[in-house]
C-alpha cells in the first residue's frame, strides 16, 4: 500500500479495510476501481454506491499535491462503465496559479485515460468551484452528470444555471467523445509515439491545438496526457498537467521523471510548448522535448 494511504485507511471501518486492503495492496493499484472491484466492497460493507464513494474520499484526497494552499480536495469520477476513478487537486510549487489542477478534473482525466467516454457522478469533499463547474460542462454526460457532497446530491445543472457551453460556439462535439485527428509521424521511439498518440485522442475544437505528453519515468514506465479544451477556455486542462496528475495518482514519484516528450499539431491556433516547459520545471530539471507535426 502507497504509504499516503496509511492514515486515511486507517480510519475506515473494519468491513472496508479488509476488503480494500488486498486492492489498495496490488503494485497494479492506479486509483481506480474495477465494477467487480466496486460490487466486492459494497456486499463487504453493505453500503449503498453513494455512501461507499464519500467513505473512500479521504484516499482519494491523500492523493492531493497542495504545497501552496494546503488545501486537499479529492474526487470520485464515476464511469459509465461502472468503474470509479480518484482524483485529487495538484499545485506547482513556485508557479502561476492557473497551472493548478483542480480534483475533479484529476477524476475526470483518470477516466478519460481509462477508456471511458462519460461520467456519470461525481462524488468530492467540498462543493465544485465555477471553474470545475464549467470544465464538467463541457462533458459528453453534461445534461445528466450527478454532483454528490458530503452534504447534497444534485444534478450538475443545478450547480450551473443558465450554463454556457460547446453548442454556445457551434460546436457539436464534447470532452470525453472518441477522438482521431490523423497527426502522424516517422518514429521508433515509444516515448513519442506514446506523445502521438495522446495527442491525437486529444480534444481541441476551438484551437485546433490538438497535443499529447508522455512522461518516462526511471523504472521505465510511461504516463500519458492529453489536451482537453474547454469553451469558456480558461478551464482548459494542459496535456502535462494531466500527465503530471495521472501520475501521481498512479504512485510514480514525479522526481524520478527521466524524459518528457510534447507531440502537437503546428496547424493549431496554439501551442503548449511554453506552458509544459513551465509546469515541468516546477517538479523535474529535465528538459521537455517537443515536436510539432
Amino acid at each position: 500500500m502507497h504509504p499516503r494511504f496509511a492514515k486515511p485507511f486507517s480510519n475506515l471501518s473494519t468491513e472496508l479495510q479488509d476488503a480494500l486492503a488486498p486492492i489498495l495492496n496490488q503494485d497494479s493499484f492506479q486509483a481506480r476501481l474495477t465494477p467487480d472491484q466496486v460490487a466486492t466492497l459494497k456486499l463487504a460493507t453493505g453500503m449503498e454506491d453513494r455512501a461507499l464513494r464519500l467513505a473512500l474520499l479521504p484516499l482519494a484526497a491523500a492523493c492531493s499535491v497542495a504545497p501552496i494552499s494546503n488545501f486537499y480536495v479529492g474526487a470520485i469520477a464515476s464511469g459509465q462503465s461502472g468503474a470509479w476513478y480518484f482524483g485529487a487537486n495538484m499545485e506547482f510549487a513556485g508557479q502561476g496559479l492557473f497551472h493548478s489542477i483542480h480534483a475533479e478534473q484529476s477524476a475526470i482525466s483518470n477516466a478519460w485515460l481509462g477508456g471511458e467516454t462519460g461520467i456519470s457522478e461525481i462524488t468530492v469533499n467540498y462543493t465544485p468551484c465555477g471553474h470545475c463547474r464549467q470544465f464538467m460542462n463541457e462533458l459528453t454526460t453534461a445534461k445528466v452528470i450527478k454532483v454528490t457532497l458530503p452534504d447534497d446530491h444534485s444534478p450538475l445543472q443545478a450547480f450551473l444555471p443558465h450554463s454556457f457551453g460547446p453548442a454556445d460556439l457551434q460546436i457539436t462535439d464534447a470532452l470525453m467523445s472518441h477522438q482521431e485527428h490523423g497527426l502522424t509521424l516517422t518514429s521508433e521511439d515509444p516515448l513519442t509515439l506514446a506523445a502521438l498518440a495522446a495527442a491525437n485522442r486529444s480534444y481541441a475544437p476551438y484551437s485546433r491545438g490538438f497535443a499529447g505528453v508522455a512522461l518516462e519515468f526511471a523504472n521505465g514506465r510511461i504516463i500519458e496526457g492529453r489536451y482537453a479544451e474547454n469553451a469558456a477556455f480558461n478551464p482548459s486542462l494542459p496535456p502535462m498537467q494531466m500527465a503530471c496528475t495521472h501520475a501521481v495518482l498512479a504512485g510514480e514519484d514525479l522526481a524520478t521523471l527521466r524524459r518528457a516528450v510534447l507531440v502537437e499539431s503546428k496547424d493549431g491556433l496554439i501551442s503548449q510548448v511554453d506552458s509544459a516547459r513551465s509546469a515541468l520545471k516546477a517538479v523535474s530539471g529535465i528538459a521537455l522535448e517537443t515536436i510539432a507535426i
